[in-house]
């Protein structure tokens, strides 16, 4: 008999459900979050089960890749779109794991992408940078306003990139005022080694690939962006249309229209968040380099607001780079915005 596996995964234990194809329990219990004990589980019901269900939270990385390691097919559910009953009275962990296996047998499971596991840890790797990069904006504009307040100076951006430990000693008095001062200066230049030695081996990895040449082809995407955009798209087959990958990348707008009246807005942060930030910082490039995008995003420009503009111009971007990567095409300015 076909069995459908559900495990309801938390952030110390899981909760492990079993059931056949007349949706009777073959198995449940709550389980420790250690590999080998769910692993042991569920080997001897291996040969029978369709899949392995497991709750895209926020911890799901170990043992989505220990159970596949060990040969289960296993499903990652969407969470955003499971949808249960809202007249249901009672639900606990049980009942939760039950239902994704009943979501399984039924074949209506919304499926997320399992990542692969080597690529997976370079796009996170990645994204630290962007962490990164923010902490040493917050540390560069905590120096700046230090400066401004007990000196009077407003420094600029590239003033205090270039500030030494002599120079900070010679504009500040009080040594407690030096000491913060000097702590964001250090922090500054250790998060820049950091995120230069994220560069160097993520580039590594990238650029000699061929989605990485081909989204760098376009105007206003660089390096870092391409990595972006190469790694938080993954295999693009993923995206069965055009507008399926827009949307992913949160270029599509999100309103409710009724009658041709705006009548709400759906889900906005549904979507990739790092591939919306790589569109419109290439957007916002292209708008400055290329003269036909340019006179694109003018004419917008005149029309709708300026972020408006630009999020319409990233659109057009993840349009054509899901086109250039599905058809092995380079970019061509002319056919994207001819």
């Amino acid at each position: 008999m076909t069995l459908y596996c559900g495990i309801d995964l938390h952030s110390n234990n899981c909760v492990v459900s079993i059931i056949d194809s007349e949706d009777r329990v073959r198995y449940e219990k709550r389980l420790a979050n250690d590999v080998e004990v769910i692993r042991c589980a569920l080997m001897s019901y291996r040969e029978e089960l369709e899949g392995v269900v497991v709750e895209s939270t926020y911890n799901w990385y170990w043992l989505v890749d220990g159970l596949m390691a060990s040969g289960f097919d296993v499903r990652l559910a969407n969470t955003v779109a499971l949808k249960q009953y809202s007249g249901l009275k009672y639900t606990d962990d049980k009942t939760d794991a039950r239902y994704l296996a009943h979501l399984l047998r039924l074949g209506i499971l919304p499926q997320g992408y399992i990542y692969p596991f080597e690529t997976r840890c370079v796009r996170d790797l990645l994204r630290r940078r962007s962490l990164l990069v923010r902490q040493r904006v917050m540390q560069h504009l905590s120096l700046q306003s230090l400066i401004a307040r007990h000196t009077g100076k407003r420094l600029t951006s590239g003033q205090v990139k270039q500030l030494t430990a002599d120079e900070i000693d010679a504009l500040l008095v009080h040594e407690s005022a030096r000491l913060s001062a000097h702590i964001a200066h250090d922090l500054m230049a250790t998060v820049s080694g950091h995120i230069e030695h994220i560069e160097r081996d993520v580039g590594a990895i990238c650029q000699p690939t061929r989605p990485y040449e081909l989204v760098t082809s376009v105007t206003g995407i660089g390096p870092i962006i391409g990595q972006t955009i190469v790694l938080e798209t993954g295999p693009i087959e993923r995206f069965p249309t055009v507008n399926d990958y827009a949307s992913y990348a949160r270029c599509v707008p999100s309103q409710k229209l009724s009658n041709g009246k705006k009548k709400g807005e759906g889900n906005r942060k549904n979507g990739n968040k790092y591939l919306e930030y790589a569109f419109m910082e290439a957007a916002r490039y292209a708008a400055i380099w290329e003269p036909t995008i340019k006179r694109y995003y003018q004419r917008k420009l005149s029309k709708v607001h300026k972020m408006v503009a630009k999020k319409s111009l990233a659109n057009k971007l993840a349009r054509a780079c899901y086109q250039m990567l599905c058809h092995d095409q380079v970019f061509d300015v002319n056919r994207a915005f001819g």
